[in-house]
């Protein structure tokens, strides 16, 4: 092992150790996934040695990749079971989809952005070979492929899109971030169906700061 890849071992560990597993993230699955998936190669190699600080880390066109701490947070709260079938929407680099895969989890990445498609098909065949990569519109979701036992939002939203909850299973589970348009914080939460609807019951759980999807921001509205 030659010192780069020493230092990112190193580096794994701290961040498990001192960012995730102190702040209530206890699943063994998503901390033994933190501390082997090479995060550093789902970054831009100019932000390489800054994948485990406990930032965002941006990948242009207003696209992150998610701090650690936020995307353990997620993953945990979807409390994912063996051969469950995950959405992941918005998955960017694809290095949440890699966690969740992790899990033991059919995990699907859907994204829409070009150059973070290309990132995604260069590592996740070689490090979450399982995951399955869609092209397509966040805001539609994946209808033909549900139901989800899971769907898990990489990015925060004002409003979950109501496509979203009619693709869960019963007894399904959505997380992600809500925030209040304008501001910059807001809330993990965790979406579960209201029975004999096609309606989620959220569940604040978190304080999170995550910037918007760009293509799931609520239209501008017309002011007289």
């Amino acid at each position: 092992m030659d010192q780069l890849q020493t230092d990112f071992t190193a580096a794994r560990n701290n961040m498990v150790d001192c960012q995730v597993r102190p702040n209530r993230v206890t699943d063994p699955r998503v901390l033994d996934a933190m501390r082997s998936l090479p995060r550093e190669q789902f970054a831009p190699p100019s932000l390489a040695e800054m994948a485990y600080v406990d930032e965002d880390l941006p990948l242009g066109r207003g696209r992150v990749l998610i701090e650690p701490l936020v995307i353990a947070r997620l993953v945990q709260l979807a409390r994912l079971r063996a051969g469950d079938k995950v959405l992941i929407v918005g998955a960017g680099t694809g290095y949440g989809a890699a966690v969740a895969a992790a899990c033991e989890a059919h995990v699907t990445a859907l994204e829409e952005d070009d150059a973070l498609m290309a990132i995604a098909l260069t590592t996740l065949p070689r490090i979450a070979p399982a995951v399955r990569l869609v092209q397509g519109r966040l805001a539609a979701g994946l209808p033909n492929d549900g139901p989800w036992d899971a769907i898990i939002i990489e990015g925060a939203v004002t409003k979950v899109p109501d496509v979203y909850a009619m693709q869960l299973s019963p007894g399904g589970r959505l997380v992600g971030v809500l925030a209040a348009t304008g501001s910059s914080g807001g809330r993990i939460v965790l979406g579960e169906p209201v029975p004999g609807a096609t309606t989620l019951r959220f569940r604040e759980m978190y304080d999170c700061t995550t910037p918007m999807l760009p293509s799931l921001r609520p239209a501008p509205a017309f002011v007289f």
